[in-house]
């Protein structure tokens, strides 16, 4: 190539528009290609668990399906619309599920993922981009971005007036801890898994919630997301408070030789959060954490007592999804009845 022709091409990329997402936009929505004008946009793919919650809570009537199937737990939540949706597979996480020829099939006007923002996830989207031809949006997913994140993606389906409701939603939620001091805030052991020996690391996206509710991770150090711990780490920790999401592991606990070692589970302060529709502290990590950052928050600083949690409950879903479960309903949420 010439010398001519290559600064041509050079200055040709600059100027793309997939080119400003490798930046860090205030925003916070890395865009591959010309998204359509808010009120053009109609069918919207979600490339992953946490973009479909994001979408779902914004404009509801524009997402095609969701990525990852839904337990009929989970669907009995939901409205009616959001329950017949199909599952469609993702392009985000562990491997794509949907081929592109299906995705371009389904004629999106816009694709969505939220979450993590690196360059894996940058290549990612602007790939799917120059494969298809469809406009892509990554949305950052940190927790602490949450009104950040829907105020923009609002803006972007035409729905910038919900998206504000909800964005305050979010800022009253993600108080700062400042006026809990640090000998206060308890130090958290967040168990996944049926054994409860899986948990996030720190400064995952999956652990979140533990520092939005003034807590501190035990978990110290290691890069990555999750990891595997043993059980004597778990007694050298000495956690107190110990909060998960699977009643399977909240069972075993409770009647474990090894886990009644601990004094948080022998004290009372073994937390079972509610995971549906989606999971309160994690599953998907999106814009669903934000009533159990609230629920944590309160149970770790002794004001949970004061609040009837299945009227939050129902609250929270008419605001965020559009639909209000019956008190009977919630109170068979392991954790919430």
């Amino acid at each position: 190539m010439k010398r001519r022709e290559f600064l041509g091409a050079l200055a040709a990329l600059s100027t793309a528009p997939w080119a400003h997402a490798l930046a860090a936009p205030a925003s916070g929505l890395h865009v591959f290609g010309a998204p359509p004008a808010p009120e053009r946009v109609h069918r919207v793919f979600a490339a992953g668990a946490p973009a479909a919650v994001l979408v779902h809570a914004l404009a509801p009537d524009t997402l095609l399906g969701w990525p990852w199937p839904l337990a009929d737990e989970a669907l009995a939540l939901l409205a009616p619309a959001a329950r017949a949706l199909p599952m469609l597979g993702r392009l985000a996480g562990r491997g794509s599920t949907l081929p592109l020829e299906k995705l371009v099939a389904l004629k999106p006007d816009l694709i969505v993922d939220a979450g993590t923002v690196d360059a894996t996830y940058l290549s990612t989207a602007e790939r799917v981009w120059r494969q298809t031809g469809i406009p892509t949006v990554l949305v950052d997913g940190r927790l602490a971005d949450s009104a950040r994140q829907l105020r923009a993606t609002g803006r972007l389906l035409g729905v910038a007036e919900r998206g504000e409701w909800l964005a305050r939603y979010a800022e009253t939620t993600l108080v700062a801890c400042g006026g809990i001091a640090a000998q206060r805030r308890p130090r958290v052991y967040l168990a996944r898994a049926a054994d409860g020996l899986e948990t996030p690391l720190p400064r995952s996206v999956n652990g979140e919630c533990i520092e939005a509710a003034c807590g501190i991770n035990v978990v110290q150090g290691g890069g990555g997301s999750l990891a595997r711990i043993s059980r004597e780490q778990i007694l050298a920790w000495s956690p107190e408070a110990i909060v998960t999401q699977y009643p399977e592991f909240h069972a075993l606990a409770l009647r474990d030789a090894f886990w009644k070692r601990l004094p948080a589970v022998r004290e009372g302060r073994l937390l079972l959060a509610p995971a549906a529709p989606f999971g309160w502290l994690d599953g998907p990590p999106s814009v669903n954490r934000l009533i159990g950052v609230r629920w944590l928050a309160a149970r770790l600083h002794g004001s949970a007592a004061r609040v009837d949690w299945i009227e939050f409950a129902r609250e929270f879903h008419a605001l965020f999804y559009g639909h209000a479960p019956t008190r009977e309903e919630l109170a068979r949420l392991p954790g919430l009845g």
